[in-house]
């Protein structure tokens, strides 16, 4: 059964039962609320995906109920940008609209998720991340999101409807990173630990021309408060991946919903539908392609951890743009916004790293933080050592 209506003008919850799925009393997690996007299979819950289209069963998460183990109480499920291949919110529910700025864009995927957590209605959310839809709504809506290692044990995409296996991720997001590492020490059993910055060596990604003047002076805010505690920054560079990274989601997205397309009229909304036949329509000559280029960038971001321990990027290239907008202009020119957002966040989903979204100085315009694969509980150390020195 639902719950009774309750307000909801941004439009980011999907399902509230009458009652919350209760954690277990004794828990370390015991007493925090969280929010499940759309996408996490939950006994006894629907699962839409945020479209009209019929979507697979992923069956049950096996993260969401480790976390009810844990204490943790579920209470209900947010939406999504259609079945996650997107990144403003748009979806066939309306889309979910930014908790703060009425008119502009929260983020997506996971834009209920983020919209849950930043007006207080849960302690914490799960999101998933596969181009950056932890990490831009994180970012756009001004709280704190993880994406963790590819396959990191603590936190399973099994129970999940996937939108490219190869890619995806699942993770929090809360208003700050000392919930989040509380959320990962429970369900690794190590807690963390603030992480000093004295020596780390700190590569800053701050590619010319593909961010607003006011997002450059946050990243820069942001390094210089490394600095000042200790940390060595140096410039370093990355390419854009797009070209790996758009044939690699698309082709796996199409593979997932294989049954949706196959109708006469598939239900999803335009943009959703032509990407996902131009997945379908791909040769397997375009595949192994992008899969090559995915090795080489690989081994080009191996190189650039020999250089640095860590990597600071912007997450966003922009404030949140108006719901609608589709292109950004930009130092370097207009680009499509989703361009423009994706080619900051993909890398990192793509090559399967641990990655911080966290809040800049600047309001609803958030960095990274970037680890080597397998760092994740130092990654977390160091962001939780930023913040304390706020």
């Amino acid at each position: 059964m639902s719950a009774p209506p309750l307000p909801d003008p941004q439009r980011a919850w999907a399902y509230r039962p009458a009652s919350p799925l209760s954690g277990a009393a004794q828990g370390p997690l015991a007493g925090l609320t969280f929010s499940v996007k759309d996408l996490f299979g939950v006994p006894g819950w629907p699962l839409q995906a945020s479209t009209r289209a019929p979507v697979p069963d992923p069956g049950p998460s096996p993260l969401v109920a480790r976390l009810l183990a844990l204490g943790a109480s579920a209470t209900g499920k947010t939406h999504l940008h259609e079945i996650a291949l997107g990144i403003t919110g748009h979806n066939g529910h309306g889309g979910t609209e930014h908790p703060f700025w009425p008119g502009h864009m929260p983020g997506g995927s996971s834009s209920g998720a983020a919209v849950s957590v930043a007006l207080e209605q849960v302690d914490f959310a799960l999101g998933t991340d596969t181009g950056g839809s932890i990490r831009i709504p994180a970012a756009w809506c001004g709280v704190a999101g993880f994406k963790p290692t590819k396959d990191h044990p603590a936190w399973p995409t099994q129970g999940i409807l996937p939108l490219s296996p190869s890619c995806d991720h699942a993770g929090p997001l809360a208003r700050d990173v000392q919930t989040i590492a509380r959320v990962h020490g429970a369900l690794t059993g190590q807690p963390v630990q603030p992480a000093p910055w004295g020596g780390v060596r700190v590569g800053l990604w701050l590619p010319s021309g593909w961010v607003t003047p006011e997002v450059e002076a946050a990243t820069h805010a942001v390094a210089a408060q490394v600095q000042a505690l200790g940390a060595t920054v140096e410039p370093v560079t990355f390419p854009e991946v797009l070209d790996a990274y758009s044939p690699t989601v698309l082709g796996e997205a199409a593979a997932v919903h294989r049954a949706a397309l196959a109708q006469a009229d598939p239900p999803f909304l335009p943009f959703t539908l032509a990407a996902l036949q131009q997945g379908a329509a791909l040769t397997e000559a375009e595949r192994e392609a992008a899969q090559a280029r995915r090795a080489a960038y690989r081994a080009d971001l191996d190189a650039l951890f020999a250089r640095a321990q860590v990597l600071l990027a912007p997450t966003v290239p922009c404030p949140p743009p108006l719901i609608g907008q589709e292109e950004l202009e930009l130092p370097g020119g207009a680009v499509p916004l989703r361009r423009a957002v994706l080619r900051l966040t993909a890398p990192f989903s793509l090559l399967g790293v641990p990655v911080v979204a966290w809040p800049s100085p600047t309001p609803f315009v958030g960095v990274q933080l970037v680890g080597r694969a397998g760092q994740d509980d130092r990654l977390l150390g160091l962001a939780l050592g930023l913040e304390g020195a706020q």
